[in-house]
């Protein structure tokens, strides 16, 4: 259980498309743990493991008053409605943006025995659904401003929505696959 640096853009690891877990490694309950730890850490909702500058495709989501969800290959599946919502992330500090989000959606995912799950969302859990696979698929919210008067600077005071940690020497050892990036 580690706290991990998040990375933030304009760190290549971010626009990254991550890698589907065929087989689960045994050392995938370290890296989730570490993944909530950072989250927590950091006061986020949701956490995706190109954040903290892994490949898997991997999420964890925290919404206040529940339980963590984790979603290994989550995919989206069907998206009903939609809303503006404001909306931040820990790997573009300081700012938030208004954009546009499902109202409900349905996910496609496996649990940590390798059992496929599907969900269906609405409201929040929907929000950091759409948002932690678009960081899986390399994609950050800023990406759907529809102007850029739509990205705001927010006080240091506020908080962010999303996760935070430490690099990863045990990763290749362990089976898990760290992202490589260039400074």
């Amino acid at each position: 259980m580690a706290v991990r640096p998040i990375r933030t853009l304009p760190d290549p690891v971010m626009r990254a498309k991550t890698v589907r877990i065929k087989d689960i490694p045994a050392a995938m309950g370290r890296l989730i743990e570490d993944m909530v730890d950072s989250m927590r850490a950091a006061h986020g909702v949701g956490l995706a493991a190109n954040q903290i500058g892994m490949r898997q495709r991997v999420a964890v989501i925290e919404i206040p008053d529940e339980e963590v969800r984790i979603f290994l290959n989550p995919e989206i599946v069907k998206r009903e409605g939609e809303r503006k919502v404001e909306e931040g992330c820990l790997s573009v500090p300081g700012y938030r943006g208004t954009i546009t989000r499902s109202e409900k959606v349905t996910i496609k995912a496996i649990d940590l025995k390798g059992r496929p799950f599907r969900l269906k969302a609405e409201g929040l859990l929907a929000q950091a659904l759409e948002h932690e696979t678009d960081h899986l698929n390399g994609i950050v919210y800023i990406d759907h401003l529809e102007s850029p008067d739509d990205l705001y600077k927010i006080d240091e005071d506020e908080e962010e929505v999303d996760g935070d940690p430490e690099g990863d020497d045990a990763a290749e050892e362990s089976g898990l696959e760290e992202a490589h990036t260039s400074h």
